[in-house]
């Protein structure tokens, strides 16, 4: 979620603001099965599942319940619930996991610890001592990392069409990025924009063919090739944006009207793994690695969802990786397992 978002939310009450943790005696200490760290679609499957298997678990997240899914305006791809939306889908994950008696806790995480048999997971409020963990996090927007990129986030540059696509009605929109997300996001905004131009590094898309065919039917995109975003400027808000071309190395800027555009960052993303990142593999991406029951190199420590080193991060893969995670830990811990 963006960080100007979260804070807006956080002001405004919608949010829990963070808090200072608590040290030493005053820290409550609390004992469980297994603690679900992450309460996106991952984490509440997670919890669903561990209900259903008697385990004592509770669910922490620090922002908002559902993660990255409360942005998307649709969801047309879950099996058995067609057109929907993201809030609408994880709304009834949630109230699923209520029903059932599971807890879901607002409170962030501050680490993870092996200690003995057990793990030590330290909040902004309590000590929770678990025989079991369930890291997923899920991941956050990468930035492409040019010059400005920081300086105008919020102020023209943004990871998420969904929620400031509005802002740019009638007005011109750069989308860098080459893949399933920054096509689909770029036809996404073709609702708001006048032009929307995708500026991809190489010069091939990597977005699967039927969005690609999408891309090449709108009247409203267009594509730059072989080209990147080296910076934007201007006062106060955008006002102009220079392009490299990846080939010859030639730059050129275009200059426009104060805030008559914007640019939309959608480079892959970075998984929520530091936390763990001394109990567990990564890949050179910083994804976890597990084997196919979501088990990590230690023992008791399982990643689900867009944490986890895996060919797809949709909706249904991290509501599946939640379910698997949550039996392996029963059968772990030598309770009885759906079937």
């Amino acid at each position: 979620m963006a960080d100007y978002i979260v804070r807006y939310l956080k002001e405004s009450g919608i949010l829990p603001l963070e808090q200072t943790p608590k040290k030493g005696p005053d820290m409550d200490q609390i004992k469980k099965d297994l603690v679900v760290i992450g309460g996106g679609p991952a984490g509440l499957s997670a919890a669903i599942y561990a209900q259903r298997a008697l385990l004592d678990n509770v669910v922490l997240e620090q922002e908002a319940v559902g993660g990255q899914v409360i942005l998307t305006s649709e969801v047309d791809n879950y099996p058995g619930v067609p057109h929907t939306d993201g809030y609408s889908l994880v709304e009834a994950m949630q109230t699923q996991v209520k029903d059932l008696g599971g807890t879901i806790q607002m409170e962030v995480v501050r680490s993870v610890e092996k200690n003995g048999d057990d793990f030590v997971v330290t909040t902004s409020e309590h000590e929770y001592v678990a025989k079991a963990v369930i890291v997923s996090g899920g991941a956050t927007p990468r930035h492409a990392g040019f010059a400005g990129e920081k300086e105008f986030g919020g102020r023209g540059v943004s990871y998420c069409a969904t929620c400031d696509g509005m802002f740019y009605r009638g007005k011109r929109v750069f989308v860098v990025g080459g893949g399933n997300s920054a096509a689909e996001e770029a036809l996404f905004l073709t609702k708001f924009a006048d032009k929307v131009t995708m500026v991809v590094r190489k010069d091939h898309m990597r977005a699967q063919a039927a969005v690609q065919s999408q891309i090449e039917k709108s009247d409203k995109i267009d594509v730059m090739f072989n080209s990147k975003v080296v910076s934007v400027s201007g006062d106060g808000l955008l006002e102009s944006i220079t392009f490299e071309d990846t080939v010859t190395g030639e730059k050129t800027t275009q200059e426009f009207d104060k805030g008559s555009f914007g640019v939309f960052v959608f480079v892959g993303r970075v998984p929520a793994s530091e936390l763990v990142r001394d109990l567990v593999e990564r890949d050179s991406s910083g994804y976890v690695i597990t084997d196919d029951h979501m088990a990590t190199a230690t023992p008791g420590l399982y990643a689900a969802g867009d944490i986890r080193q895996k060919a797809l991060r949709q909706i249904v893969t991290a509501a599946s990786d939640g379910a698997i995670a949550a039996t392996s830990v029963a059968g772990f811990l030598g309770q009885p397992v759906e079937g």
